[in-house]
């Protein structure tokens, strides 16, 4: 099984990083990181993926927002996490340096680089983001998600088929909300 302690020590690291950041829907902004932490903790079971995987993949999934959205950068993570850690969350981020446009599949092309392990946590990523949109949300900006999630299933289906299915089904599922 993984190391609580790894857990625990990525989770406290988050919960002080991203601070009073909330979700769209209002809620303390480490809810989704648990929500994806355990999308990812439920996938490194279905596969009996091996403890120093799973560690990598759970800490990961606690800390893949935080180069993105908060002050904290690479080498804070590097210090407090290790190379391959920092690695994975800085290829979770999208470089905001770019065109809009170009972000995501920067950012993709980054994760297929990394260990498959890496390639969970955007899965889980999108799965729980996959949710009712926000009420402001127009349905060009709904269909652009909905796209943009698929194109994320195609780049990195072959990962994990648990997660895949997945993610698939949530695919499925929002498109009710489309108008």
């Amino acid at each position: 099984m993984f190391s609580q302690e790894k857990y625990l020590k990525a989770l406290n690291f988050a919960a002080k990083a991203h601070g009073e950041q909330k979700t769209p829907k209002d809620l303390p902004y480490l809810s989704h990181i648990c929500a994806v932490a355990m999308e990812v903790i439920h996938a490194t079971i279905e596969s009996n993926m091996p403890d120093e995987k799973a560690d990598l993949a759970i800490t990961c999934a606690l800390l893949h927002d935080i180069i993105e959205d908060t002050s904290f950068t690479f080498d804070d993570i590097f210090d407090k996490f290790g190379l391959e850690v920092a690695e994975g969350v800085d290829a979770l981020s999208k470089n905001k340096n770019l065109p809009k446009k170009e972000q995501m599949q920067d950012s993709l092309n980054r994760i297929l680089e990394q260990p498959y392990e890496i390639q969970l946590v955007k899965l889980a990523d999108r799965i729980t983001n996959l949710q009712e949109p926000p009420k402001h949300w127009d349905n060009e900006k709904k269909n652009s998600y909905l796209k943009e999630a698929k194109f994320i299933l195609s780049c990195l289906k072959n990962s994990n088929l648990y997660l895949s299915s997945r993610l698939e089904k949530k695919i499925e599922e929002y498109t009710s909300y489309l108008d």
